[in-house]
């Protein structure tokens, strides 16, 4: 971590919570105090699964089908997952083909979403779930909700690991931890930043392959 500062939040499940190190961080579109490393959680099958379960559970009594999930930031791994939990019996919001897409979109020129032709089928006419490690500026999030709908497909919601907001250009965010897990947590544009401000400098340059100290 890129700090010596470093905390775990905990959950009722044992084997999740949140790694997080508080500091000065910068990302392409914004700064933050906080860099959450869900690093774990993204390739661990143990850490997916129970993430994957958790967010489940927020769709459990919901009448929302959902036929593909589209997995930003590295999210294949909990996306897989999160499909197994939502194909299980117990769940009102199974499609007609007991069955959901996992697909990651390509991105070009920064922000750019596009999908192949062979994938557009999965996309088109389908009942999408956003999935992202965190909806906090809801940048990435955004780009990939306006992806699903040029291709015509219909965004179902946000899903994330950390959210710091309860909506995303409309559509509702389910996620396992918010701003109530991190009180003091913000992200602002870069000409905003209060550290900055402050004369602090940053601490790492992060993403969601994670950190490079400076």
């Amino acid at each position: 971590m890129p700090t010596s500062k470093v905390s775990k939040i905990k959950t009722k499940r044992n084997n999740l919570f949140l790694r997080v190190a508080e500091g000065h961080f910068a990302m392409s579109h914004s700064h933050s105090n906080y860099y959450i490393d869900v690093a774990a959680q993204k390739s661990r099958l143990s850490e997916a699964t129970a993430v994957a379960q958790e967010l489940a559970s927020n769709y459990r009594f919901q009448s929302k089908i959902v036929d593909t999930i589209l997995c930003i930031d590295g999210m294949e791994v909990i996306g897989t997952c999160l499909a197994n939990e939502l194909t299980k019996n117990n769940f009102m919001n199974i499609n007609a083909h007991q069955t959901i897409y996992v697909v990651t979109p390509e991105t070009r020129g920064g922000s750019q979403i596009l999908f192949r032709d062979n994938i557009v089928p999965m996309i088109k006419g389908k009942h999408v779930l956003v999935l992202s490690v965190s909806v906090a500026t809801g940048f990435t999030a955004k780009a990939a909700i306006d992806a699903v709908k040029y291709y015509g497909g219909e965004v179902v919601g946000v899903a994330s690991i950390f959210a710091s907001e309860k909506e995303c250009d409309g559509y509702e965010v389910t996620s396992v931890f918010d701003s109530g897990d991190l009180p003091d947590y913000f992200t602002c544009a870069p000409h905003e930043c209060p550290l900055c401000k402050q004369g602090k400098k940053i601490d790492a340059l992060v993403n969601y392959h994670g950190f490079s100290k400076l």
